[in-house]
């Protein structure tokens, strides 16, 4: 038998492993990082920049409430709500008035010993203060007059006098059971209670301003 060669057996060459290719960065990794907390930063400021702004806007817009008027409230609010609810009356379109007539009780008028929060003339109990005052000749102009104002000595003669006045036939439009809401009866009240012809829209600010309509409910 012819000897044949032996087979060598070819060893397997190792593979050579490819090495990845580095992506190259604009950026180093630092600065990345430090981008992006920035970016976050700017846009918190920008955020509560944008808030800041919206609150002073508010803040700008919003009415200031008068202290006086809030402690005038007070001090005439309850009596009023129970005058009114026993006399057909709208406590808010009283106490509106009072601030609108008074002053919120700063006026010389509505001061001791007078208290007359109504603007109110005449006499009371034969009591009278003559001061000047201001009318409307109905056409929106005003003038100046000195008339005699009704003196009452307290604030619970002052708000009794106010809802016995509104009694009378001129007055019948500004009682609740003839009317549908407060604003029917600052209506009335205008051009009849006094001159101004502005003067049911002052009184429904008024009652909007300090919602007054709370002390309708007794």
């Amino acid at each position: 038998m012819a000897k044949g060669k032996k087979k060598t057996k070819s060893k397997a060459r190792p593979k050579k492993s490819k090495k990845k290719k580095k992506s190259v960065l604009l950026f180093p990794k630092f600065f990345q990082k430090w981008s992006l907390i920035f970016i976050g930063l700017f846009s918190l400021l920008g955020l509560l920049a944008s808030l800041n702004f919206r609150r002073l806007t508010m803040e700008k817009n919003m009415t200031p409430t008068d202290e006086t008027t809030v402690a005038f409230i007070a001090e005439i609010g309850e009596t009023s709500r129970y005058l009114a609810a026993r006399n057909d009356l709208y406590a808010s379109v009283m106490i509106a008035q009072a601030i609108l007539e008074s002053d919120s009780g700063q006026s010389q008028l509505s001061q001791k010993p007078f208290y007359n929060f109504f603007g109110i003339k005449g006499e009371y109990n034969g009591q009278s203060v003559t001061l000047p005052t201001w009318e409307d000749d109905g056409k929106g102009n005003p003038y100046h007059i000195d008339a005699a104002f009704r003196s009452y000595g307290s604030v619970e003669n002052s708000l009794q006098d106010y809802v016995e006045f509104l009694e009378g036939s001129y007055y019948v439009g500004v009682h609740r059971s003839k009317t549908r809401s407060y604003k029917d009866a600052t209506a009335a009240l205008t051009g009849v209670y006094a001159t101004d012809t502005t003067y049911g829209d002052k009184l429904n600010s008024i009652i909007e301003q300090y919602q007054l309509t709370i002390y309708d409910t007794y």
